[in-house]
C-alpha cells in the first residue's frame, strides 16, 4: 500500500470520489466563457431552452460591466451559472464581484479530455471551446465545484500566503542562478558564506562582484564593511580576510568574467529586493492571521509556526459547509492517494491532480510536526520501519493530521496533544508510546 490509511471504510470513502451535495440553485441562464488575454468568447443558453447565443467580450472593466448589466436586465437579476477555465485568473477576479454570477471553474484537464473525445482531429477554436464549456455546465454541473469565496479576512490571508510563496520560489530561482554564475568565475564565495540571500552578501557582490576587485580592497576597509553589515565575529572576519588574500582566480577569461559579474550584480539586487519583500509580507501575514477569528486553532498545531499556521488557515478557509468530512479535504488536497482497479488488479499511486500549494502546505507542516508531536514522531518511525520512504511516511502522517485538524476546525477548538495521547492510550494504539520508551 501507498501508506497506512488506518480505517478501511474511511479509505473506501476517500477513493470513491463522493462529494458534498449542495442545494441546487435554479439558474435562469448558463454561460460558458473561453478566456483569452484580450478577448473572451462566450456561449449562452437560457434555462429551459436548447438554443444558444455566442459572442465576444473584451477584457476591459467597462465592457465586462456593460455585458453583465445587460444580462441582469435581460434575466431580471436572477442567478446565472458561468463556466470558465480559470480559478484565480484576471477574468474570474473581475466576474466574482457580481452577485448574480455563480462561477464554476472547469479543470483544464477535464475540458481538454472532452475536447479530445469530441474533436479527435485536434482542431481548436475559442467559440467552440466556449460551447464545450457550456456543455459541461449543462450536462455535468454536479462534477464541478461551485466557486464560493471565503470572507474578506480569510481571503486576505489566502492571498498573502500565496504571494509570499511565489516570492520565495522566485528567490530560490535567483539564488540558483547566482550560484551557477559564481561557480564559474568566483567559487570562493560559496566557501566563505553559507547563505547567499543575506544583506551582507548581496551588498558585497554589488560593490565587488569579482575576486580581483575584492582583493584590491584594503583589509581595514573590509573589516569596517563587515562590521557595518552586522558581522560581529572577529574570528570569522579574519578567516574571510585570509581567504580573500590567498584566493586564486578560477578563470582568467575576461570576456566570461565581465559578462557573469555584470549579471551577478543584478542577481544580488533582485535577491535583496525579494528578501525585503518577503519580510514585509511576513509582517502583513502575521497581522492578518492574528486578526482572523479562527487563527487560534491553527496556531495551536505542533510545528506549524508563523509561516505554516497561516497557510493551514488559508487552506481550510472560513466556510465550514464547504467540506462535509475530512475525507474531502484529504482528497482535494492531494494527500489521499488515487486507487485504480481493472479486473482483478488494484493499485494505488500518487495523486497528481490537486492544488499543489495546498498539498505542499500539509506536507511541509506534517514534516515539521515530527519534532514537536510525540504521536507524530512515533507514526513516522513506524512507517519508516515498515520500509516506507521519507516522503511517503510524511504523506501518511499528513493524512492522519487532516482528520484531527478537520475536527478542531469544525468544533472551533484548539489542538490538545495530551488529550489526544490519552485517547490513543485508551484505544491501545502503539502511537501513544514514546519512541524508545513508554508513555509517561
Amino acid at each position: 500500500m501507498w501508506h497506512d490509511l488506518g480505517d478501511v471504510k474511511e479509505e473506501a470513502t476517500v477513493m470513491s470520489g463522493k462529494k458534498t451535495v449542495q442545494p441546487e440553485v435554479e439558474f435562469v441562464a448558463l454561460v460558458g466563457i473561453d478566456w483569452a488575454d484580450q478577448k473572451h468568447a462566450w456561449c449562452l443558453q437560457k434555462a429551459g431552452s436548447t438554443e444558444r447565443e455566442s459572442g465576444e467580450l473584451e477584457h476591459r472593466p467597462e465592457t465586462v460591466e456593460a455585458w453583465v448589466g445587460e444580462l441582469c436586465r435581460r434575466f431580471g437579476h436572477g442567478p446565472i451559472a458561468v463556466a470558465v477555465e480559470q480559478v484565480k485568473g484576471a477574468l474570474v477576479c473581475m466576474l466574482r464581484k457580481y452577485e448574480c454570477l455563480h462561477l464554476f471553474p472547469v479543470p483544464s484537464t477535464m475540458s481538454a479530455a472532452m475536447r479530445k473525445a469530441l474533436y479527435p482531429s485536434g482542431a481548436k477554436n475559442d467559440p467552440r471551446d466556449a460551447d464545450l464549456l457550456l456543455d459541461l455546465l449543462v450536462q455535468h454541473r454536479d462534477r464541478l465545484r461551485h466557486l464560493q469565496p471565503d470572507n474578506e479576512e480569510t481571503r486576505r490571508v489566502q492571498n498573502l500566503v500565496e504571494e509570499r510563496r511565489k516570492l520565495v520560489d522566485e528567490k530560490t530561482a535567483q539564488l540558483n542562478r547566482l550560484i551557477g554564475y559564481l561557480k564559474i568565475y568566483f567559487p570562493q564565495m560559496l566557501e566563505w558564506f553559507e547563505q547567499l540571500d543575506t544583506e551582507l552578501v548581496c551588498t558585497l557582490l554589488e560593490r565587488w562582484p569579482t575576486l580581483e576587485e575584492l582583493q584590491k580592497v584594503p583589509p581595514p576597509r573590509l573589516r569596517t564593511f563587515f562590521h557595518k553589515q552586522r558581522c560581529r565575529y572577529p574570528e570569522l572576519i579574519e578567516r574571510r580576510l585570509v581567504g580573500i588574500r590567498q584566493a586564486i582566480p578560477a578563470i582568467r577569461d575576461r570576456a566570461v568574467i565581465e559578462a557573469k559579474s555584470a549579471v551577478v550584480k543584478v542577481n544580488a539586487q533582485v535577491i535583496r529586493s525579494l528578501v525585503r519583500g518577503i519580510a514585509d509580507l511576513d509582517r502583513k501575514i502575521e497581522e492578518a492571521a492574528a486578526a482572523h477569528p479562527d487563527f487560534f486553532i491553527f496556531e495551536s498545531l505542533p510545528g506549524a509556526g508563523a509561516v505554516l499556521a497561516p497557510r493551514l488557515l488559508a487552506t481550510f478557509g472560513s466556510q465550514r459547509e464547504r467540506y462535509a468530512s475530512a475525507e474531502e479535504v484529504q482528497t482535494y488536497s492531494g494527500i489521499a492517494p488515487v486507487m485504480k482497479r481493472s479486473g482483478k488488479k488494484k493499485w494505488v499511486h500518487f495523486r497528481w491532480a490537486c492544488p499543489k500549494f495546498v498539498r505542499q502546505s500539509f506536507h511541509e507542516w506534517a514534516g515539521h510536526s515530527i519534532a514537536h508531536s510525540q504521536w507524530a514522531r512515533s507514526y513516522y518511525q513506524q512507517q519508516r520501519e515498515r520500509g516506507k520512504g521519507h516522503h511517503a511516511a510524511v504523506r501518511g502522517l499528513a493524512f492522519k493530521w487532516i482528520r484531527i485538524v478537520f475536527r478542531c476546525w469544525k468544533d472551533r477548538a484548539v489542538y490538545d496533544e495530551s488529550r489526544y495521547l490519552i485517547t490513543l492510550a485508551k484505544r491501545n494504539s502503539p502511537l501513544a508510546a514514546v519512541p524508545g520508551g513508554t508513555m509517561p
